[in-house]
Parts: structure tokens; sequence; C-alpha cells
């Protein structure tokens, strides 16, 4: 399992082009994966949504934008240069009834059923303790409320030589020209190899006790969205 300050170093020294390598890195498709997660948590019409690993605030803010201003957006995470990232952008955007809090999720500092839905993308994979985190998120939602974890998962077989190609050769040094670190993207590479496929994630979800698990695969199976319930 990953290092949590090792995790927490490697984003505080990416988090000023964090947003630019990422919409270089995936071609701009980052946008339609998040546009999918916030359509599929508009659906359930939750009243607070809570965005976990919010890093530098993507999610919460196409959150935001969806949502009416009644309901409530907060985003956290244990990363506070990300999230210096993220307030800066809220400044600018001029976005309410939201806020960026440090908070780890294998102990938030969030009350038990207190939101309506969770969503953490791309940040499920990094936690010390999986299933501690799914525990820890259970905690904290309301009766009847969902779990929703948009991951990079792993992709047909015919597509995989490829994608890994990708991944461990093409994608560590173009990253490494845009911010400097390649060891960070290195990380990136072997995480997403070591990380489960989507039958795996839904036996995790299974086995902390969620409900109605379902998984929606997007761009060949390369990143999918885990929709979960309590």
């Amino acid at each position: 399992m990953p290092d949590p300050d090792k995790v927490n170093s490697m984003f505080s020294r990416i988090a000023a082009k964090y947003d630019l390598a990422n919409r270089a890195l995936s071609f701009g498709i980052d946008t339609l994966w998040r546009d999918r997660l916030v359509d599929e948590v508009w659906i359930r019409n939750p009243k607070h949504v809570t965005d976990l690993a919010t890093g530098s605030g993507d999610v919460a803010f196409e959150l935001r934008k969806e949502f009416p201003e009644s309901v409530r957006v907060e985003g956290l995470d244990f990363c506070e240069p990300m999230l210096d990232e993220a307030r800066r952008k809220q400044a600018k955007a001029g976005f309410r009834n939201m806020g960026f809090e440090v908070g780890d999720i294998l102990k938030l500092p969030l009350a038990d059923a207190s939101t309506d839905a969770i969503t953490i993308a791309f940040g499920y994979r990094n936690l010390a303790d999986r299933h501690a985190g799914l525990l820890e998120m259970k905690r904290i939602l309301r009766p009847g409320g969902h779990l929703f974890i948009l991951e990079f998962s792993q992709p047909h077989p015919l597509v995989r030589p490829f994608y890994y190609f990708y991944l461990k050769t093409l994608l560590p040094n173009i990253a490494g020209l845009l911010t400097g670190d390649v060891p960070a993207y290195q990380y990136l590479s072997d995480s997403i190899e070591a990380f489960p496929d989507r039958q795996g994630v839904c036996d995790e979800l299974e086995k902390a006790g969620y409900r109605t698990v379902a998984a929606i695969p997007m761009t060949f199976g390369s990143v999918a969205l885990h929709i979960a319930s309590v």
C-alpha cells in the first residue's frame, strides 16, 4: 500500500502544475470522466456532497456548477498545497456555499451520517488502507447515501499493451517536461498497474458493507466509475 507521507510530499511538489499536467496527459479526456461522475451524482439528488481527495478542486467545482447553491459542496484533502490551489481557484470563480478543509480519509473530521454523497476521483488507490478508508466513508454517509469512486482501472486486454507503454514510457517523460518531477508520475504508472480491476474494487466495496455496487467502464476500461450505497 502507498506510504501516506510520500504521497503527500509528491502532491505537494506538483500542486502548482497539477491541473496543467492532468489536461495534457489525459488529452483532455479527464473532463469527460468528471462530467459523467457529476451526472451520476446529480441523478441521486443529494443535499450535501463531500468530495474527498479533492486535490485542486476540479470535481468540487463541477459539482458546484451543476447543483443549486442550496446544496452544500465541500472538499477535503490531506495535502495543504493542493488545497491552496483549490482555494485560489474558488476565490477567482467566486463560488459560494462550498469550502476546502484539511482531512485525511482514514480519519475524517466529520460527524457520523453527515453527508448524502461522497465523491473521490483518482484518490482511492493512494490510500494506505483502502478497507479502513471505505469504512470511514461509510461512517459519514447518511442512510441511503451514495459513494462515487472514479479511478483508473485495467483496460480491455487488446488495449492493455499500448496503455501500459504510454503509462510506463511516455507519460513520465512528458510529465517530467511539464512539472519537472518525473518520479511523481513514475509512481502514477506503478500505482495504476498494481491497482485492482473493476471487479476487484466492487469486491472491496461489498466487503466493506456497501450495497447496490456497480461499475461503469470508460475509455476502453482504462477508467471506471464505481457507485455504491449504504
